[in-house]
């Protein structure tokens, strides 16, 4: 695993800072799987990284409980019956949260109401209320 992991707006991740463990995975591979390691665990030290705060943030928002206390994003792949897939899976994954967590969010400008917006608005609480104040009771007085 070397080079790096190419994110996007100039962030990349160092593939050193990946760390993959094998386990024996639940699902699909008969009595090949309790011998064999098929499932992925990949380990990334997101805070030795040297992300910018802002991305970490976003980041630290998007992971939820995959990111541990220690600053660590743990990303599992266990749905293929071959390490090399499960391995592409998991670093595929990796490298979406990444992405997702590099995007900006667009600052919201606030606008206010047009005058005949308000004056929409009030005309149809008027209609609505007129509309209610029929529903009473008749009086046969």
């Amino acid at each position: 695993m070397a080079g790096a992991l190419i994110i996007g707006r100039g962030l990349s991740l160092d593939r050193s800072l990946i760390e993959e463990r094998f386990v024996t995975a639940d699902g699909p591979g008969g009595q090949n799987v309790n011998k064999v390691s098929t499932a992925v665990e990949l380990r990334v030290d997101i805070a030795a990284a040297g992300f910018p705060a802002d991305f970490l943030q976003r980041l630290q928002d998007l992971a939820g409980r995959r990111l541990t206390i220690d600053g660590m994003l743990v990303l599992s792949s266990r749905e293929y019956r071959s390490q090399d897939r499960n391995r592409a899976a998991a670093e595929e994954r990796l490298l979406d949260l990444l992405q997702r967590a590099a995007i900006r969010p667009r600052r919201r400008i606030p606008t206010k109401p047009s005058f005949s917006a308000k004056r929409e608005r009030v005309e149809s609480k008027l209609r609505r209320s007129t509309i209610k104040a029929g529903r009473g009771r008749v009086d046969d007085g």
